[in-house]
């Protein structure tokens, strides 16, 4: 990758608080453009790393710039370079939907003859043109999501951060704010989100999966499947689906539940199936499917998980 090709780029980045290490030695390269996802359950660092990487927090070691901006020592060119929505989505409860965006405008220095367009255009984004008066407490999760992300983008910067974007909103809310993120890494804007949602990894060009403060892989969303996956993934459809998974755990297959299904990795399909099927069985539970499936990325990092 060129060096004028990257926004975003640390190598041995680390953050301890005391005795505990909340980001251990991490490396890795942000292309411009490009929607890059940092995935990983609550607690594995994800939160402490966007904050190293806009300034908000100084790292204990190593070294990265955003945007040609150095984390340790130009930190305020990088608040003025990026644009950041934290998962709390950084809106004033008490001030009106365009109290807010007056605001942020204001703090994101937008020039004087470009705020009105910017803030209508925010406006319309979030669907709040009809509710601009509207205190923001009231609103919506997802119109509360958009606003916020309209604030973040205000000053139109060529980096987004966006630390967990879709807790706490429905599935729809999830799809549609997705969508936006992609209009804007069509327009150039390269977008680093975090989350902890298994199935938003596979919108994103490419991926880093942190555990525990270290990242134990990264690659694009097939790459990871195909590179790390080395196990078959069963998926069964039982008639007692709690019984069941108890009943392959106990018997070292490890096994998860799947909305009304079990995903089981075995080592080999061919072997696992009737293995599978005679363990049931015999306990009298009902298989009524059970095939080979492509592996999703939360049974990528489950598996990763278990050898890391």
């Amino acid at each position: 990758m060129k060096k004028n090709d990257v926004a975003v780029d640390v190598e041995d980045l680390s953050r301890r608080f005391g005795d505990f290490v909340a980001v251990d030695n991490i490396s890795l390269s942000v292309k411009k453009g490009e929607v890059f996802g940092f995935l990983g359950p609550n607690g594995a660092g994800k939160s402490t790393t966007i904050k190293m990487l806009c300034g908000l927090l100084l790292p204990s070691s190593g070294s990265g710039t955003v945007g040609g901006y150095d984390i340790i020592t130009q930190s305020e060119d990088i608040k003025k370079t990026i644009g950041y929505m934290s998962q709390k989505f950084s809106l004033y409860d008490d001030l009106t939907v365009e109290e807010n965006i007056n605001f942020f405008s204001g703090i994101y220095t937008v020039p004087e003859e470009q705020k009105e367009a910017r803030k209508q255009w925010a406006l319309d984004m979030a669907g709040l043109r009809d509710k601009k008066g509207a205190i923001t407490k009231t609103l919506p999760g997802g119109f509360k999501q958009r606003l916020a992300l309209g604030c973040a983008i205000l000053h139109e910067p060529p980096i987004l951060f966006l630390d967990e974007p879709t807790s706490g909103v429905d599935p729809i809310s999830r799809r549609n704010f997705w969508k936006l993120i992609y209009e804007m890494s069509k327009a150039g804007t390269t977008v680093f989100v975090t989350t902890h949602y298994m199935d938003e990894a596979d919108y994103c060009d490419r991926l880093a999966l942190i555990y525990r403060g270290k990242i134990i892989a990264e690659g694009t969303p097939n790459e990871l499947k195909l590179e790390h996956m080395t196990k078959d993934v069963l998926e069964i459809e039982v008639d007692r689906v709690v019984e069941a998974m108890t009943i392959l755990n106990g018997n070292k297959i490890e096994t998860a539940v799947f909305g009304s299904l079990l995903h089981a990795t075995v080592d080999s399909a061919e072997v696992g199936i009737p293995g599978v099927r005679k363990l049931l069985g015999e306990s009298n539970i009902a298989v009524r499917k059970i095939e080979k499936i492509v592996p999703s990325l939360e049974d990528v990092f489950v598996t990763l998980i278990e050898v890391s």
